[in-house]
C-alpha cells in the first residue's frame, strides 16, 4: 500500500451505502486517503460527490484495480460479483456481517485465500441506510472485528487494523466461525425478532391503533426493523447454521414462558425476569466502564 502523506493512498470503496459512505466520510474528514467509489446506484455516487465524501466515481468495479486498498461494502450475496474486480496481490477487506460465506466465496474465486485479504466487520450501524446517512464518526469507539486466517499476511492484518483505528474504532480479532456464532446471537437474532414483531402487529386489523399507542420499549426495540431489507435478507441466507441454532434455543425458551403463563406460574416468571435483569445490568455496567475509559 502506498503510505504517502495521504495516509492510505488511493482507497476504492465498492458499495456506497451507510457503511461504505461512512468509511469514505471518515477518511475524507481525517484527510487519510484519495477516495474512489462505485455503486450500482448512480444517484448514490452523485450524492457522494456532491457531499464531498468521495473524490472520484468508478465507472465499473473493475476500475478498482490499482487502488492501494479495496473495501467491499456491498450486501453479502453481491460480494461474489465484486471479486473479479480485484487482483490476487491487491490489499482488500470487507465489512460483511457474515464471514464464513464470504471466505468460501473468496477461496473459490481465487483458488485459495489471498494473503492480502483481511476479513472485517465493523460493529456499527444505524436503522438508516444509504449514502445520505453517512456519518464520519460512525466508527468512533465502536468495535471492528477482524477474522484473519492462517493464510492472511500478518503485516496486512496489522495494516487493516491501523486503518480502522485511524477511523476511531477499537479492533479485536476472532476466528470466522466464532464471529458468525457471536453475531447470530447478538445481532442477527434481534433483527429477526424485530422484523417479525413489526410484521405480526401490522397484520392485525387494529395495527394503526397499536402503533399509535406504542410505548418507548416498542419503539426502541422495533427501530432496527427499519434497517436495509436487502442487507438483512443476505445475512440470513448466508449464516443459516448459527442463526437457526440460536433461534431454536429462543423458541424453546418462549415455549417455556408460554407454559408459565398458561399455568399462572408467577414465581417462575419472576425468576426468569430477575435472571435476565441481572445479566442486562451486568452488561450495562461493563459497557459504561468501557465508555468511561475511552
Amino acid at each position: 500500500m502506498n503510505r504517502d502523506k495521504k495516509g492510505f493512498g488511493r482507497v476504492a470503496i465498492l458499495g456506497l451505502g451507510l457503511i461504505g459512505g461512512s468509511i469514505a466520510a471518515a477518511l475524507k474528514q481525517r484527510g487519510l486517503a484519495q477516495i474512489a467509489a462505485w455503486d450500482k446506484d448512480e444517484k448514490s455516487l452523485d450524492r457522494g460527490l456532491t457531499d464531498g465524501i468521495i473524490d472520484e466515481v468508478l465507472g465499473s468495479p473493475d476500475e478498482a484495480r490499482g487502488a492501494d486498498l479495496v473495501v467491499l461494502a456491498v450486501p453479502v450475496l453481491a460480494i461474489k460479483d465484486m471479486l473479479s474486480a480485484i487482483d490476487s496481490d491487491q490489499v482488500f477487506t470487507d465489512v460483511a456481517s457474515v464471514k464464513g460465506f464470504v471466505l468460501e466465496a473468496v477461496e473459490l474465486h481465487f483458488g485459495k485465500l489471498p494473503p492480502f485479504y483481511v476479513p472485517g466487520h465493523p460493529i456499527a450501524g444505524s436503522e438508516r441506510h444509504g449514502v445520505g446517512a453517512a456519518n464520519p464518526n460512525l466508527f468512533e469507539n465502536h468495535r471492528v472485528i477482524l477474522t484473519p486466517t492462517d493464510e492472511t499476511d500478518e503485516s496486512t492484518t496489522m495494516l487493516i487494523a491501523e486503518f480502522w483505528r485511524a477511523l476511531g474504532a477499537n479492533v479485536v480479532e476472532m476466528t470466522p466461525d466464532h464471529h458468525d456464532s457471536v453475531l447470530a446471537q447478538t445481532s442477527h437474532l434481534p433483527h429477526l425478532l424485530a422484523y417479525g414483531l413489526v410484521d405480526t402487529l401490522s397484520a392485525g386489523g387494529d395495527s394503526l391503533e397499536v402503533f399509535e399507542h406504542a410505548a418507548g420499549g416498542f419503539r426502541d426495540f422495533s427501530r432496527i426493523a427499519a434497517s436495509d431489507p436487502v442487507m438483512w435478507r443476505d445475512i440470513f441466507l448466508t449464516n443459516p447454521g448459527p442463526i437457526l441454532e440460536v433461534l431454536d434455543r429462543y423458541l424453546d425458551e418462549m415455549a417455556d414462558v408460554r407454559q408459565m403463563i398458561v399455568e399462572g406460574d408467577g414465581e417462575a416468571l419472576r425468576e426468569l425476569f430477575a435472571r435476565a435483569k441481572d445479566v442486562r445490568d451486568h452488561f450495562s455496567s461493563i459497557d459504561k466502564a468501557r465508555n468511561n475509559s475511552t
